[in-house]
This record gives structure tokens, sequence and C-alpha cells, in this order.
């Protein structure tokens, strides 16, 4: 049996994907990104972003204008959305193990690891919670980022 350790507390890639896209959107300065851009600068595909800004803006965090000059933004509250409860919003409130599923755990009932790492899960979400969304884009990632999203849209990064 192989055991693989250090992967047990992830985000889903829709998560990551969605905090990605608000720190992108939080470096943006005067022209406002599409949802094709942001996709494009970040290498994902545009369809996973599409869903991703939907949710966000279905969240209040981001909004998205039609038209000419329009584009995505960060809303204030986005801003200052504390990274622990967007965090809690995307991934849902499901525990880190599956004792339900289609074969219930025996022990579920009775069983002390459920509620440990259900404690656990808690603190990975708290240990986020003091940081807002502006906080992840200070010095030096923000510029970086912005280094990157503008290197990106004129093609100077691409690779082979």
């Amino acid at each position: 049996m192989q055991v693989f350790y250090g992967a047990a507390m992830r985000l889903t890639r829709f998560t990551d994907l969605a905090l990605r896209t608000l720190m992108r959107l939080a470096v943006v300065e005067d022209d406002l990104p599409t949802t094709r851009d942001v996709a494009a600068s970040m290498e994902v595909p545009y369809t996973h972003t599409t869903k991703v800004v939907a949710r966000l803006q279905h969240l209040g965090l981001i909004e998205a204008r039609r038209g000419r000059g329009g584009g995505l933004a960060l809303t204030a509250a986005g801003r200052a959305a504390s990274v622990g409860a967007v965090v809690r919003e995307l991934e849902g409130a499901g525990d880190v193990v599956e004792c339900e599923g289609t074969t219930p755990c025996p022990l579920r009932g009775a069983c002390i690891l459920r509620g440990a790492l259900r404690r656990a899960q808690e603190a990975f979400f708290a240990t986020l919670d003091p940081l807002t969304v502006n906080d992840l884009v200070a010095t030096p990632t923000g510029p970086l980022l912005l280094g990157i999203s503008s290197s990106r849209a004129t093609g100077w990064a691409e690779g082979p």
C-alpha cells in the first residue's frame, strides 16, 4: 500500500481559480479585462473562467460590465472580502472525508476522527479569515502579478 502525505487539505480547482481571478482583478489599473483576458492571462480554459466569474458575480465580489468599455471589475466588497469567507463559500460545507457516501462508514455514529477532521478544516479556514483580497496583492505579489498579466497580454511571455 502506498501512502501519500501532504495532500489532505486542498482547495478545489474552482476555488483556486476564483482566488486567482480575484487577485488578478485586484491589480487592474485602467482597462477592465474581459473574462477571456483573465482566462488567457492565467492560462486556464475560458469555459472554466466563465463559471468562476458567474459565481463571483453572484456573490457580489465582482461586477461584469457589457459593451464598449466593459469588462470585469472587483467590487468594494470583493476588495475587502475575507479570504477565509470566500473559501468557505466556494468549498461548501462538506467534510474532509466522506462518511455518508454510497457505502457509509460503519463508524460514522461514534467516530472521533470525523470531528477532529472537521475542527482541522475549520482551523484551516480560520487561518485565512484575517486575510482580505487586497492583502493577497500587497507587495511583492501585486506588482509581480501585474507584470505577468501585462506580459501575457502582449504575448511576451508565451513559450514555445
